[in-house]
């Protein structure tokens, strides 16, 4: 790996990705859409999957690179001089079919509780692709490509940018042939793109360097009806489960959202925390949604909304029993959900949590390892990275219909995290994801439960 070219040093966020990877404490994320090619894409399927391949390893540098030194505080990214497609993409055959429209897809899940615990290892790429495909869908040929990567080459929003361009590219291949597909792609020399340090300023102003210095050194009190699951522990593994809303649900919860003057994403919180309450104790009277948030649209050139690399931070919002507990829905509590994440936006990259990585010496030590047996600071994770769309939906061309984000637990994270999207067929789809043994299975899924239920009736 020392012969390999020399890109640039790992930036601040990518670090708490090569830290937690390498000590096993996150593995990695997923973007999973499935495509229909249209009955003139007459070659298999494998060709146009690698010849896409090709096009977007071309397009987008970080594919092509991976960090050395994960185990060291000073980790850098090299390039790999080529990558071999048979090692990183793999077919494989549905059991069942394509689930029905407004079905989760088992199999799907099943395929990311396995590779949400698999990690990455050198000299592959930092990433992998898993095609599920169905040989007796005759009417139409369609596929699902599920794209899962490690966070310091790229955040959940580069994974829909993965699809989109991946989409763009299948739309150019319309008179591909068999002497057009490389199995073995040489890598691009086009330099990696900048991290958000590099670009934006990250400031931090004195008030809330102090405040956050007092809680960290000083006196940080926790609200003893705060619950976020299990304290901090090891081993790590995944366990996945995601429920779909068809489209007309999907639309109408939209609908609704907007006559309240709130979001998807506010009211999803607010939703979830509901759920929680009631499958916990009355002596748990808090819960604490930690939000995730792409920060690339206040970031100056080159990176753009079609950048792939990780450009993001988080803001918190605590919710409590007393303000949840009417019988009709709180949408009060969505409106002020919604005003929580104008607020973080509204100072553009200014006073965040991330912005404090500069003064971390050891991030494995300081932000993980000193945290094991500790209480976690939050109960759920949701990032959306809202809807997929395309710039074509004609007939005759390669398109996109069901899209589902995951990303395996965090052993310091949340108890659980819920990763949201809309697909090309007009489904909101919600992925939890949590640790084994952080909360039970059957509490989980009760919350999952009553989560799908909450939605439902929100749109009778």
């Amino acid at each position: 790996m020392d012969q390999f070219p020399k890109l640039r040093p790992v930036g601040r966020m990518e670090l708490c990705s090569t830290a937690r990877h390498h000590l096993r404490f996150y593995y990695n994320v997923a973007v999973a859409a499935t495509y229909t090619l249209p009955p003139t894409f007459t070659l298999p399927i494998k060709d146009y999957v690698y010849k896409a391949c090709e096009i977007l390893i071309a397009q987008h540098p970080i594919l092509s690179a991976v960090p050395i030194g994960e185990e060291t505080k000073e980790p850098y990214f090299v390039r790999l001089p080529n990558i071999d497609l048979s090692q990183s993409v793999f077919f494989q055959k549905r059991e069942h079919g394509f689930p029905d429209a407004e079905d989760r897809d088992e199999e799907l899940d099943a395929l990311l509780s396995t590779q949400h615990n698999t990690a990455f290892e050198l000299p592959l790429p930092f990433w992998r692709i898993f095609v599920l495909t169905d040989d007796a869908d005759e009417t139409e040929r369609r596929f699902t490509v599920v794209f899962f990567f490690h966070h310091a080459i790229s955040d959940g929003s580069s994974g829909k940018v993965f699809h989109r361009t991946f989409l763009q590219a299948l739309q150019s291949l319309s008179s591909l042939t068999v002497d057009d597909v490389k199995e073995v792609i040489p890598s691009p020399d086009s330099p990696l793109l900048p991290p958000g340090e590099a670009v934006h300023p990250k400031p931090v102003s004195y008030s809330y360097l102090a405040v956050q210095l007092f809680k960290a050194k000083i006196y940080d009190p926790r609200d003893p009806g705060l619950w976020t699951g299990s304290e901090v522990k090891l081993p790590l593994e995944t366990k996945p489960k995601h429920i779909v809303f068809p489209k007309h649900i999907s639309s109408t919860f939209r609908d609704r959202c907007r006559e309240n003057k709130t979001t998807i994403t506010a009211a999803l919180q607010t939703v979830i925390a509901r759920s929680l309450f009631a499958h916990l104790p009355e002596s748990s009277t808090k819960v604490r949604c930690s939000g995730a948030m792409s920060n690339r649209r206040w970031l100056p050139d080159p990176i753009t909304e079609d950048s792939m690399g990780v450009w993001v931070q988080e803001y918190t919002e605590d919710y409590s029993r007393k303000d949840l507990d009417e019988a009709s829905f709180p949408w009060s509590v969505t409106v002020r959900s919604r005003a929580t994440i104008e607020k973080e936006l509204s100072k553009e990259g200014k006073d965040t949590t991330a912005n404090l990585l500069r003064y971390v010496n050891d991030y494995q030590n300081e932000l993980y390892l000193s945290k094991v047996g500790l209480p976690r600071s939050s109960t759920y994770e949701v990032s959306n990275i809202g809807a997929f769309t395309s710039s074509t939906s004609a007939e005759g061309i390669p398109r996109v219909g069901r899209v589902v984000f995951s990303q395996s637990a965090s052993v310091t994270g949340s108890a659980f995290e819920v990763s949201v999207v809309s697909g090309g067929d007009g489904c909101l789809v919600l992925m939890f994801t949590w640790q084994k043994g952080v909360v039970e299975d059957l509490f989980i899924l009760n919350v999952i439960e009553s989560v799908r239920k909450e939605v439902y009736d929100l749109c009778v």
